[in-house]
């Protein structure tokens, strides 16, 4: 809004000063407008991190911004450049604009007809610390479009802050001013220029990132000056280039190539080696980044009718971009890595050469504008929820620095918190600053296990592309970097966290922020997340509706793939998973009672129902049933020294009650002999007209009511057959080794049920095997059936004392399964792991069961 002169005289301050310059009288207006704390930019008092001022030495303010002006290097893909948007500003309704689209339209119409950027320009203010050498260079680079990835908007604004020790000369000396420690200034001198008119040494530099929510680029003591810095293609996200080739990205040192940052590193999975915390760049650092099609009314903009003359060809190549993340099937490979080292030298120094010279400008000249404007941009998040995903908007929104607190407080842009520390020990005007908290989390793309016989587990590898997250209480998309996420200083309380990525099922979880510590996303730290088309939507609700506390994926292989409170109604989740999973899906509701099902997607599944989902102690065992049923089942078929046949056992939703009669029928045959005291239970199971007990879906009795599959048939069948008559008693023989060859063990004395009775899971001696080699784990599995039914069987009924009797002993037999695996000298190929893997699954839930009312 424009200001009378009536108004301005009206202004004490104004009245008594009569030889303002422009750029001063500008300053102030601003100040009396409310867009900055105070005319001369003297914050408040009481806050000491805000101490700075306007250096008004004009002079002394333009020569410091000539002699730290960067260098800018741009990709070869780069569409919008550095400009002046002066040049696109109108007047409407009294006020002085620059719309998103005269400046989209305009720039682009500028840059095709001089087939070079147009107005190539850097604007510039120096903030100083009252009473301290200490001052700080800020560089605000405008761009007229940003179309990174999601996080696309109008009048894009980057800044580099460089602070500068003024007491300190090229050669090091500190003018006797007691700032800096000898050290210190040693480390700044021994690399600076040899220009000795040049003011100051650098002491930090912090170049931004996407947003305030993502660790900026920072250095503590440069090695070199003035910086240089590289631009991130389409978003224009800043970071440093300070070792030996400044025009590519080193975020740690290689051999002689040193780091160009120094941001401290922070342990993001829990356990694992550290990283140093910033943005960097991530297309140079060796993954994949999308760019999105910006639209506007569902419209690409190039189709909109106040964009004439926008182009296609004047948005990022189409090499680099993608129209949808959903439409995918999986991520793109052929996204080019980084290429290029087009620069932009400031024209105001004649030592340094370049592409292209700009112009070095005070920012004053711009702040006559009134407002950047235009339509806001939106990108949909795909949440994950029960039934139906919802979607949340990512919103994009112009800004402009001066409404920026980092315009007056450039220490609030420091992210590193032991950067701010050693300013702050050095110089006094400098707070320390409090406690910082952050959302951590590390992206790993699931794959199918070679280590898992068919498809019965998965991996978790590194991701093929950096994935975009969003914090619902946020407006802004946050993208990872090398497939780290990190959110600076989140609000304290309960949010909703989303993970993006193009040809990626989405991720989503629940999280509570505390407000002083650092909070790890997915497991630990860790974010499985699988490809659209290896990925499996797995829906489940709770029997009584009560809302979920936790859940939990665990595969037989990669182990936990999921362990968070899930997004969305409440006893309710929908969560992906790679249907080459094994999975065990564990509830826990707000009162802590647990329930459990197994999960084993089939290659056409697009969805998976797990309804009524029950916890305590009967449907804890009716799991372990189940759970051992597959096993059995699955182990059988390595008869032959192969896993040939493994995904037709009738597996996780499919072990319908049918399946389990016939698998406890052949467990019975092959193991009965050593399980004792069981057969009133196995008799409840195996009468063929038994009522449809607890715990069985709908599902599972719509399939009952009909003959079982001959997949299933054919399994226990062949199961029982094959075990009748295998063991002896005092010897086995072996049909299988790892390649498939005959081979005789001794077996060790089975023991019978009444051996491993009333004693705790796991701390007692194990029991011996019933045998050892493919035969031997084969009856130690259908021991640990058989008693397992006769857990669940008594708790069905309210035996609680005979159930935990049962729980106790059942898990002395897995851990004998374990001890059969251990024994054999030659087991088929992937069994032992399989069998292994699956026992430990079982073991924390037979702990579970006993633990349950």
């Amino acid at each position: 809004m424009g200001v009378g002169w009536e108004l301005l005289h009206n202004i004490p301050v104004l009245s008594n000063v009569p030889d303002l310059s422009r750029r001063q009288l500008l300053a102030l207006l601003a100040g009396s407008a409310g867009a900055v704390a105070g005319g001369s930019y003297l914050l408040n008092e009481d806050d000491p991190a805000a101490g700075t001022q306007r250096l008004e030495d004009e002079d002394e303010s333009r020569r410091l911004a000539e002699a730290h002006a960067p260098t800018l290097y741009f990709g070869t893909r780069e569409r919008w450049f550095p400009t002046d948007p002066r040049s696109y500003a109108s007047e409407q309704d009294g006020e002085r604009l620059v719309t998103g689209f005269d400046a989209l339209d305009g720039y682009s119409s500028d840059m095709r007809e001089a087939e070079a950027p147009p107005n190539p320009m850097t604007f510039y203010q120096v903030l100083e610390y009252p009473d301290s050498p200490l001052a700080c260079v800020q560089y605000w680079f405008y761009s007229a479009f940003d179309q990174f990835t999601t996080n696309f908007h109008w009048h894009d604004w980057e800044v580099l802050h460089v602070y500068v020790d003024r007491s300190m000369s090229a050669e090091g000396s500190s003018d006797g001013a007691e700032t800096s420690t000898e050290a210190d200034a040693s480390t700044a001198s021994g690399t600076a220029g040899e220009d000795d008119s040049e003011p100051g040494v650098p002491v930090l530099l912090v170049a931004s990132a996407h947003s305030r929510k993502i660790p900026n680029n920072e250095y503590i003591d440069p090695p070199v000056k003035p910086a240089a810095i590289i631009s991130e293609v389409g978003s224009h996200s800043s970071t440093l280039g300070l070792n030996a080739q400044p025009s590519t990205f080193q975020r740690t040192s290689l051999g002689d190539l040193a780091a160009d940052i120094s941001n401290n590193p922070v342990e993001i999975i829990a356990g694992e080696s550290s990283l140093p915390l910033a943005y960097g760049l991530p297309r140079d650092e060796g993954l994949n980044l999308p760019f999105a099609v910006p639209e506007l009314e569902g419209e690409p903009l190039p189709s909109h009718d106040q964009l004439p003359n926008l182009q296609p060809g004047d948005l990022l190549p189409a090499d680099i971009s993608v129209e949808s993340y959903d439409a995918l099937a999986s991520p793109p490979e052929s996204i080019p890595k980084r290429e290029g080292d087009y620069s932009f030298v400031p024209g105001a120094r004649a030592d340094v050469e370049g592409d292209v010279q700009y112009e070095l400008v005070h920012i004053d000249e711009v702040r006559d504008i009134d407002g950047f404007t235009g339509p806001t941009l939106s990108f949909s998040f795909r949440v994950p929820e029960f039934a139906e995903d919802a979607f949340s908007k990512h919103l994009s929104t112009p800004g402009v620095p001066w409404d920026q607190d980092r315009f007056t407080k450039p220490t609030t842009d420091i992210s590193d918190p032991q950067h701010r520390a050693a300013l702050a020990e050095r110089y006094e005007p400098i707070n320390e600053g409090g406690s910082a908290s952050r959302i951590l989390g590390a992206v790993r793309e699931a794959t199918g296990s070679d280590d898992a016989p068919g498809s019965n587990g998965v991996s978790l590898l590194g991701p093929s592309i950096e994935m975009v997250a969003l914090l619902e209480s946020e407006p802004e998309a946050v993208p990872s970097f090398t497939g780290f996420i990190a959110i600076e200083d989140p609000p304290e309380g309960e949010h909703r966290f989303t993970v993006n990525g193009a040809g990626m099922a989405p991720y989503g979880q629940s999280l509570t922020v505390d407000g002083e510590s650092d909070t790890r996303v997915g497991v630990a730290g860790e974010v499985p997340m699988a490809s659209n088309e290896e990925a499996v939507k797995v829906e489940g609700e709770t029997a009584d509706g009560s809302a979920l506390d936790a859940l939990s994926f665990d595969d037989d292989f990669a182990g936990t793939f999921y362990d968070a409170k899930p997004p969305g109604e409440e006893g309710t989740f929908g969560i992906y998973a790679h249907r080459d999973g094994a999975y065990t899906t564990e509830v826990r509701d707000e009162n802590g009672n647990r329930g459990a099902r197994r999960v084993n997607p089939n290659a056409d599944d697009e969805t998976i129902g797990l309804d009524r989902i029950e916890t305590g102690k009967a449907p804890l065992a009716d799991y372990l049933v189940r759970f051992l049923v597959v096993t059995r089942g699955q182990a059988a078929v390595f008869e032959d020294g192969t896993p040939r046949g493994i995904d037709d056992v009738p597996t996780g939703q499919d072990v319908t009650d049918a399946v389990v009669r016939n698998a406890v029928s052949a467990a019975e045959k092959n193991a009965g002999d050593i399980v004792e005291n069981v057969e009133e239970e196995l008799e409840t199971v195996l009468r063929t007209d038994r009522p449809t007990g607890t715990n069985q879906t709908e599902t599972d009795r719509e399939r009952d009511t009909e003959t079982p599959t001959s997949t299933a048939t054919a399994t226990a069948e062949a199961t029982a057959t094959e075990s009748e008559g295998t063991v002896t008693g005092t010897e086995t023989t072996e049909s299988s080794t790892d390649s498939g060859a005959t081979a005789t063990e001794e077996a060790t004395e089975t023991p019978t049920d009444s051996d491993v009775t009333a004693t705790q899971t796991g701390t007692d001696t194990p029991v011996d095997p019933a045998g050892t080699g493919f035969t031997g784990v084969l009856k130690s599995i259908d021991a640990s059936l058989l008693v397992a039914v006769a857990a669940r069987e008594n708790a069905r009924v309210g035996k609680t004392v005979q159930a935990d009797r049962r729980l106790e002993a059942l898990g002395k037999r897995l851990v004998a399964v374990q001890a059969a695996v251990e024994r054999s000298k030659r087991l088929p190929e992937k069994l032992g792991p399989l069998a292994s893997n699956r026992v430990d699954q079982m073991l924390s839930r037979v702990q579970a069961a006993l633990d349950a009312d």
